[in-house]
């Protein structure tokens, strides 16, 4: 397993734009498939976007889709998510995850078994 850390929420406007950063240990990070995903108050955990161990294939969320995007950097173990366009029903706690296995292109949270503490996410109307 890797040990997971995000960072970078915040409070935005309507309209406005983050980055998050997720920071992993381990030595065998690059082998491993990459995920956000993003719980709101009083809902499920969400699927975000993911991104396999490469990097070569992304996905999202219809929801996220065109707005936000996923990418990786394996020499410095951090995935990101840059999420453009943010309004209030982007609002949550945003979760790092990984795996070693491979996922479908709508992965459910029980397909990773490495989890981050979580990162808040307001967007301010």
């Amino acid at each position: 397993q890797v040990q997971l850390v995000e960072s970078g929420g915040g409070l935005v406007l309507d309209g406005g734009s983050l980055r998050l950063s997720c920071a992993a240990s381990g030595r065998t990070f690059s082998s491993y498939g990459m995920a956000w995903f993003r719980q709101a108050p009083g809902k499920e955990r969400e699927f975000v976007a993911a991104i396999t161990w490469r990097g070569g294939s992304t996905y999202y969320d219809d929801s996220v889709k065109g707005r936000f995007t996923i990418s990786r950097d394996n020499a410095n173990n951090t995935v990101y998510l840059q999420m453009n366009s943010l309004n209030p029903e982007d609002t949550a706690v945003y979760y790092c995850a990984a795996d070693s296995l491979a996922f479908s292109p709508t992965p459910a949270a029980g397909d990773f078994g490495s989890w981050g503490q979580g990162t808040q996410v307001t967007v301010s109307s």
